[in-house]
């Protein structure tokens, strides 16, 4: 009965309206993007060919997804992407990157790259705090203060991941799976 009703909620959007609401009061001095993997639970797996469309991936742990995910200045989140597990960050921050409210962000290196994240940002008028690879001819400089504060997403992803059902994902759906972050999230940002 409860799932019934978790997965209809899923279905008409009330997941992502409820985050919505609280998004809205985001503090978007700086915002930080980063991903995370999850591993994928047996009985979450599907069929090969809808794998990609619940985003569910092969790598070398296994079948997993990653959580792409977007928080503002004190640490709640605002978006969310899921991607198979094998994609690499700059798939998920493609989709997030455009949604971002806030004037400054901050990510790791995995997001140095120049077509598809720091030109587009600094076109956009934004400030980047992303530090560069070791195999970039000239090195970027960066706010290694403001770097700092990145702990926070990581602190999101540590409260996040306390919930067996996101640590390990049960979900078959992507949909569901999703929902259960935002509800989640939503428990979080509430706290």
């Amino acid at each position: 009965m409860v799932h019934t009703r978790f997965s209809r909620w899923a279905i008409s959007g009330v997941w992502p309206k409820v985050l919505k609401h609280l998004v809205a009061d985001a503090d978007n001095e700086c915002a930080m993007i980063d991903s995370s993997i999850v591993r994928a639970h047996q009985h979450s797996s599907v069929a090969k060919k809808d794998r990609k469309a619940q985003a569910i991936g092969r790598s070398k742990g296994g079948l997993s997804t990653k959580i792409n995910t977007v928080v503002d200045a004190l640490g709640n989140p605002t978006a969310f992407i899921l991607t198979p597990g094998q994609a690499c960050d700059l798939d998920g921050s493609d989709k997030l990157l455009p949604g971002i409210e806030a004037k400054t962000i901050l990510a790791d290196k995995a997001y140095d790259a120049d077509e598809r994240v720091i030109e587009p940002l600094l076109a956009a008028g934004k400030e980047i705090v992303i530090p560069s690879k070791k195999n970039r001819t000239e090195p970027r400089t960066f706010d290694k203060e403001l770097y700092k504060a990145r702990h926070l997403i990581e602190n999101f992803f540590c409260k996040l991941k306390q919930f067996r059902a996101i640590a390990t994902r049960y979900d078959k759906t992507a949909r569901n799976f999703l929902a259960a972050i935002q509800l989640v999230s939503v428990t979080i940002w509430l706290n």
